[in-house]
C-alpha cells in the first residue's frame, strides 16, 4: 500500500511542474499583448488631447481675428502662445493660416512609440514621418457690426 502512494505523490509534483511551465509560457504571450493594449491607450490619449488642445487654440485665434482691426501677427501669437501653454511645441512647423475670421491650425504630431505597428495597419507608413492634425475654427466677424 505505501508503494502505491509514493507513486501517487510523484505523478502529482510532475502535473504541478506542468502547470507551473504553462503558466510561464501564458504570461510570456500575454506580457506583449497587455502592454500594447496600454501603450496604445496611452497614444490615443495623447492624441485627443492634441487634437483638443488644437481646437481650442484655433478657437482662441478665432476670437482675435474676429475682432475690428487685429494687430499683425496678434492672430499667429496668440495661437502659439495658447499652444504652448497647454505643452505643444510652436515651432517653424506648426502651421496657421488666418483667413478673415477663420483660422486653421496644423500641428505634426509624432507617434513615438506605437510607429511600427502604425506601419504595419497603413501600408506605405514612414518611420519618421508625422502624422498632420488640424483644426478649424471661424467666428463672426465682429467689425460689421
Amino acid at each position: 500500500m505505501a508503494r502505491s502512494s509514493r507513486r501517487f505523490d510523484s505523478d502529482r509534483s510532475r502535473g504541478a511542474r506542468s502547470e507551473r511551465g504553462f503558466a510561464v509560457i501564458e504570461t510570456a504571450l500575454a506580457i506583449p499583448l497587455v502592454l500594447l493594449v496600454g501603450i496604445g491607450a496611452a497614444e490615443l490619449g495623447r492624441a485627443y488631447q492634441t487634437s483638443q488642445v488644437l481646437t481650442n487654440a484655433a478657437q482662441e485665434g478665432a476670437r482675435v481675428a474676429a475682432l475690428s482691426n487685429p494687430a499683425a501677427g496678434a492672430v499667429d501669437a496668440k495661437v502659439r502662445e495658447y499652444l504652448q501653454t497647454d505643452g505643444l511645441l510652436s515651432d517653424a512647423t506648426v502651421g496657421v493660416n488666418v483667413n478673415g475670421s477663420e483660422v486653421t491650425v496644423s500641428y505634426p504630431f509624432q507617434f513615438v512609440v506605437l510607429q511600427p505597428v502604425a506601419q504595419l495597419l497603413v501600408s506605405g507608413s514612414m518611420v519618421d514621418s508625422p502624422i498632420r492634425v488640424t483644426a478649424t475654427s471661424a467666428m463672426r466677424d465682429e467689425a460689421g457690426s
